[in-house]
C-alpha cells in the first residue's frame, strides 16, 4: 500500500502504519475539497480492501465508555449503519457486542442487507481490547456494505475448490452482470471450482486445461471440457466468448501474453475479463500499471484489486464499453 501511495498520492503523510491498518494525513488543500476519502483511493491503492475517513481513536475502561467517546466523537450525524472490525483477525475479541452497543447508542434500526446508495456508515475499528480508531465512509460500491471490505460470502460445502470463492467475490466486488446463457471459459480450469461457479449462474461454459476436471462439474450439461493446452486453443475459437476466466499458476507475463493473444484488438474479442495476476515475489507489484495500460491499449476498461479471498496476486477485471 505504502508504495502505491508513494506513487500515485506523493503529499499525502502517513500517520500510523499497523498489521491490517494503514492511515495518512492528507494536505490540508485536499481536505478541503471533500471531507469524503478522495475519488480513485481505493482503486490507485489495489492492495487496501477499504477505505475510510478516520476521526481519531478513543479508549476506555469498557466499551460504555468507548461507545460514549465514540459518539461524543462522531457528534450528531445521520448514519444509517455500523461497520464494526478487527484490525487484526488474530485478535481473541468478539465484536458483535460492540456493533450492538453502538447501534443502540446511535438509536438505529437493525441492520439491512443493503443500505442505499450514499448511505452514512460510522467505522470502529477494533485496535486492542481497549482502544478503538473510528471513522465513517459513504455506501457507495458494493464492497462499501462489507465491514472492513472482508467479502462475507462462503465456500459452498460441495465446492471443488476454493476458486469458486475467489471468483464469487470477483463477480460481487467489481459488480460484473453475468447472464443466463452468455458463453464463458476459463483458461486453466482443473479441478473447476471458477468453472462450477460460472455454472450456477447458468452460463455455459468451456473449461480449458490438459488436467482433469472434476466429475462434478463434468456431468453439468452446460459445461464442455477442451482437455489441451491454451496455447493449443485457436484465436477464433477464444474470441467467441461473453467472458474470459483464467487463474493460472503461471508468471504474470505468461499470463498477460496469454490474454493479448486473445485481446488484442481487431475483430470479435470477449465482453468481460477476470484474470488473476501471480505475484511470485512483491517486487512485481512495480508492473501492475503496466499490465493496467496495456489491458486499457486493447480498448478495454480495466480495474485491479487484491481480493480479500485470493493470496499474493491481484484480480484484474475488464470490460469492453458499452456501445
Amino acid at each position: 500500500i505504502e508504495k502505491r501511495q508513494q506513487r500515485w498520492f506523493p503529499t499525502w503523510q502517513k500517520t500510523a502504519w499497523r498489521r491490517g491498518l494503514v492511515s495518512f494525513r492528507l494536505p490540508e488543500a485536499v481536505s478541503e475539497q471533500t471531507a469524503a476519502v478522495p475519488p480513485l483511493a481505493i482503486d490507485r491503492l489495489v492492495f487496501a480492501r477499504t477505505a475510510l475517513r478516520c476521526l481519531g481513536h478513543v479508549t476506555g475502561t469498557d466499551d460504555a465508555e468507548r461507545i460514549k467517546a465514540a459518539c461524543d466523537l462522531t457528534g450528531v450525524a445521520p448514519f444509517a449503519g455500523v461497520h464494526v472490525w478487527k484490525r487484526d483477525p488474530r485478535l481473541e475479541l468478539d465484536t458483535e457486542p460492540i456493533h450492538t452497543g453502538l447501534t443502540t447508542a446511535l438509536a438505529l434500526p437493525p441492520p439491512a442487507a443493503a443500505l442505499p446508495p450514499g448511505s452514512l456508515v460510522l467505522d470502529c475499528v477494533v485496535d486492542t481490547t481497549d482502544r478503538w480508531w473510528i471513522g465513517w465512509h459513504h455506501v457507495l460500491t458494493a464492497a462499501d456494505h462489507w465491514p472492513g471490505g472482508r467479502y462475507p460470502g462462503q465456500l459452498p460445502t460441495d465446492a471443488v475448490s476454493r476458486a469458486w470463492l475467489k471468483l464469487d467475490e470477483a463477480i460481487n466486488r467489481f459488480e460484473l452482470t453475468l447472464k443466463r446463457d452468455q458463453q464463458a471459459c476459463e483458461l486453466g480450469a482443473a479441478p473447476g471450482g471458477a468453472c462450477q461457479r460460472l455454472l450456477a449462474a447458468d452460463l455455459n461454459v468451456i473449461g480449458v486445461d490438459p488436467a482433469t476436471i472434476d466429475p462434478r462439474v463434468v456431468a453439468n450439461p452446460r459445461f464442455t471440457h477442451w482437455q489441451k493446452r491454451a496455447r493449443d486453443v485457436r484465436v477464433k475459437d477464444l474470441r467467441r466468448f461473453d467472458w474470459l476466466i483464467t487463474d493460472m499458476n503461471i508468471d504474470p507475463t505468461s499470463t498477460m501474453a496469454a490474454l493479448e493473444r486473445v485481446l488484442a484488438p481487431g475483430g470479435r474479442r470477449p465482453r468481460g475479463i477476470i484474470a488473476t495476476l501471480k505475484l511470485p515475489d512483491w517486487s512485481r507489484v512495480d508492473d501492475l500499471d503496466d499490465w493496467q495500460e496495456r489491458v486499457n491499449s486493447w480498448g478495454y476498461q480495466s480495474q485491479v484489486r487484491q481480493l480479500a479471498t485470493g493470496g499474493r496476486e491481484v484480480c484484474l477485471v475488464a470490460r469492453l464499453p458499452r456501445r
